[in-house]
């Protein structure tokens, strides 16, 4: 006996697909440029661009930092100084476990980062709490604010300079939509940058 239905399951993968298709193209995308301007406008100051975020969203922070140091470089110049704030395992564990896992990246912006640096989060509820003190840390020290975010945007919204919400209340298809808002990012860039560096 199968253990699939091959003709259910590709039409369940069909509709699933179209869905985030559709729901995609309702995508704020004046916001999605004005982000990348910012980002552009990071690199130009020499500023350097956290992330961060939790669960599937700390895969998607990852592959942002991974894409921005190595994917955007273009012609033989250095990437983006862009640092992953979940990616240190004995730092996240240490920071939690010695204080509070809702600091852990209010902690380490406190330590590392400067006025006039990035911090980039991604998060489906927006409600995280270290994700949301990680964005009030920022504020106050002076850094520009960027969420990715989902539903109504959470606590984030309220907090952050640019919030970017995936227009769809499923949390698979949100995160679908944040992996590609990063994917067109970082094309994006690569077409600026080129531009730039043949001027």
């Amino acid at each position: 006996m199968s253990l699939l239905n091959r003709k259910n399951a590709e039409s369940f993968l069909k509709d699933y697909a179209n869905q985030v298709a559709s729901d995609l193209m309702r995508t704020n995308f004046d916001t999605l440029a004005a982000i990348v301007e910012k980002i552009l406008e990071t690199k130009k100051t020499g500023n350097r661009i956290y992330i961060a975020g939790n669960g599937g969203s700390a895969a998607t922070a990852s592959h942002m930092a991974n894409d921005l140091v190595k994917g955007a470089r273009v012609n033989d110049h250095v990437g983006f100084r862009a640092i992953c704030l979940n990616d240190s395992t004995p730092i996240v564990t240490c920071l939690a476990n010695d204080f509070a896992y809702e600091d852990i990246y209010s902690i380490q912006l406190r330590t590392f980062a400067e006025k006039g640096d990035l911090f980039v989060v991604y998060s489906g509820s927006g409600n995280s709490p270290n994700v949301v003190k990680g964005a009030q840390t920022a504020k106050e020290m002076g850094l520009t604010t960027i969420a990715f975010g989902g539903r109504d945007g959470g606590k984030l919204k309220g907090i952050c300079d640019f919030c970017l919400i995936a227009p769809t209340p499923c949390m698979e298809q949100l995160e679908d939509m944040h992996m590609l808002y990063e994917h067109a990012i970082v094309s994006l860039l690569q077409k600026q940058l080129v531009e730039f560096y043949n001027d």
